[in-house]
């Protein structure tokens, strides 16, 4: 497409050999890579005219980054984890690991008939969206205090267990794709996690089959759920962007928050306490009825949310604030959930 016959550039301008204004192959791979040459090739839409320009390549080479990043950090939090051992439970893990394994399978599956109907550009997306909604926006940042904080422990476990999973697929899906970046991402995989703990690989990640989507994976009940959370995290999120750009804080962890909350969301709320503090990446969630919140709230559809700066003190470990700092004689800046991981697996 690049050497010979017609492509438009992103203004809209005939390219064209014989014209001598096309893009060399050769250039956007000593430029940018070859990976960013095949994913232009696969996310353009072969229906209509091809587009390339440098404005095209760029965004290219955003996408491109999202995934890779998003790649590098899972292998990262994977360090010391033995698939073999270390994996948990499907119905032992926490809500929000299950809502990822029921995301990744529905996503896999969007990616698979894409495949099939030869819609790569869509594949693309669906690729992008993941790495970019659901993951670095949604659940790695949600995730990232389990996985510093909380030890090597069952919790952190749990996560990576998710991750492990996400990332095969990922991977194995990517690989027609990104070929030099799955493949270097799996050697990595292989020599720091699966060979050590004696589990067979293939020579490369373009030896191994495309993943199939696991159905004992699939809760829909609990991804309403996690719907519902996830659009009042919008609207919480808002409110907590405000108090930034005020200057009233500098991180959303200083932030301690109310919510008021009607009959059926206040009992889905009771029912996943746990969860909120993470979600909204807080330090302190309270629920509340609806009929009992104060008038500087601010009010929703479905929920009144009041946001505060935090009063008690910051633990320096995992940068909560939390009213159990300073409790402890020996360890006056660690909160209780620090404390006690520093306790039971680093004194």
């Amino acid at each position: 497409m690049l050497t010979h016959g017609f492509t438009v550039d992103g203004e809209g301008k005939k390219m064209s050999k014989s014209l001598g204004n096309t893009i060399a192959p050769e250039e956007v791979i000593n430029k940018y890579g070859a990976d960013i040459l095949r994913l232009w090739a696969i996310s353009s839409d072969y229906s209509v005219d091809i587009r390339i320009s440098e404005e095209i390549l760029g965004q290219l080479v955003d996408m491109y980054r999202k995934i890779r990043n998003t790649i590098r950090f899972i292998l990262g939090n994977l360090v010391g984890f033995n698939p073999k051992t270390d994996a948990v439970e499907h119905h032992e893990l926490e809500n929000i690991d299950k809502w990822l394994l029921h995301t990744l399978q529905i996503v896999t599956k969007d990616i698979l008939k894409n495949y099939e109907n030869w819609q790569f550009h869509l594949l693309v997306k669906d690729i992008v969206n993941f790495c970019n909604n659901e993951l670095s926006a949604f659940y790695l940042d949600i995730v990232k205090d389990r996985l510093y904080c909380s030890g090597p422990g069952k919790e952190r476990r749990s996560a990576q267990t998710a991750l492990y999973y996400t990332l095969l697929n990922l991977l194995a899906l990517s690989a027609p794709i990104l070929a030099f970046t799955c493949d270097e991402a799996y050697w990595v995989l292989s020599n720091d996690i699966l060979l050590p703990n004696g589990i067979e690989i293939e020579e490369s990640i373009h030896l191994t089959d495309f993943p199939c989507p696991d159905d004992s994976f699939i809760d829909d009940q609990l991804a309403k759920t996690w719907d519902t959370l996830i659009e009042m995290r919008k609207d919480v999120l808002k409110q907590i962007e405000v108090m930034r750009t005020t200057r009233i804080i500098g991180h959303s962890l200083e932030c301690e928050i109310d919510i008021y909350a009607c009959d059926a969301l206040y009992d889905l709320l009771i029912r996943n306490e746990k969860e909120l503090s993470p979600l909204f990446v807080v330090s302190k969630v309270n629920t509340f009825r609806k009929n009992e919140n104060p008038g500087d709230a601010f009010k929703g559809e479905t929920f009144d949310v009041y946001v505060r700066k935090s009063s008690a003190s910051k633990c320096v470990r995992c940068w909560r604030y939390l009213d159990s700092v300073g409790q402890n004689e020996l360890h006056p800046t660690l909160c209780e959930r620090c404390l006690a991981v520093v306790a039971e697996y680093y004194s």
